[in-house]
């Protein structure tokens, strides 16, 4: 997908619906690679910037995209849209957009946050979201991209047989795949963490899980 570093790529390569929205389109080229790509029928990109605005109209001149000026699913109308889209965001700043109209997230989400995913998969817990498929992609730092689904069923079974705590913090596909690139992250945490000689009460606990789950106890 032309355009896309590997971050956006992996995130269009979740995404396949009829109308797509992206927040904080910023340039636009994620909308305009899933339309190329057949992926998507129609996109919506959403900004409250007048540059990135600006950029992503240049961007998606002639092709099947609306660029609308609004903050986050204020933009949308219920039913609208059928995925959506949120990338290079701090969690709470995407936590804050998806809980200030909560009917209108569409039914499949993925997220990338920039830090603390852990936020949004509490976030897809609490509201009926399947956390379907996570990935990381290593660029300046580790990326974490989250595919969620609305479902029925309120228990996530992403997360059957794992410690809880431990699957949130650092994703319940990630451990089960537990990939080299991925436990060696893991083992520089708990080294910088080790390090210290004091600990508060939250990084304590996070030094905790990780000594559980690099010795495979995952309670």
């Amino acid at each position: 997908m032309p355009h896309l570093d590997d971050r956006l790529k992996a995130v269009a390569r979740q995404l396949r619906s009829e109308v797509h929205v992206d927040i904080g389109s910023d340039h636009g080229h994620l909308l305009k690679a899933l339309l190329a790509a057949g992926r998507i029928r129609r996109g919506i990109a959403i900004e409250n910037k007048r540059q990135p605005f600006e950029n992503s109209r240049h961007t998606l001149a002639g092709v099947n995209a609306e660029v609308r000026f609004a903050d986050g699913l204020e933009g949308v109308q219920h039913g609208e849209a059928n995925s959506l889209s949120i990338c290079g965001m701090g969690a709470e700043s995407i936590l804050n957009i998806l809980q200030a109209f909560p009917s209108r997230v569409p039914p499949l989400v993925v997220l990338q946050p920039n830090r603390c995913p852990e936020v949004l998969r509490a976030w897809g817990l609490r509201n009926g979201f399947h956390l379907c498929d996570e990935q990381l992609v290593y660029g300046h730092w580790p990326y974490p991209i989250l595919r969620f689904e609305q479902a029925q069923d309120a228990r996530d079974p992403a997360y059957e047989g794992l410690g809880r705590e431990a699957a949130l913090l650092w994703g319940p596909h990630l451990i089960r795949r537990w990939e080299p690139e991925f436990v060696a992250r893991l083992r520089e945490e708990k080294r910088y963490w080790s390090d210290f000689k004091r600990l508060g009460p939250d990084n304590a606990q996070r030094l905790q899980l990780l000594h559980q789950i690099l010795s495979g106890v995952q309670q």
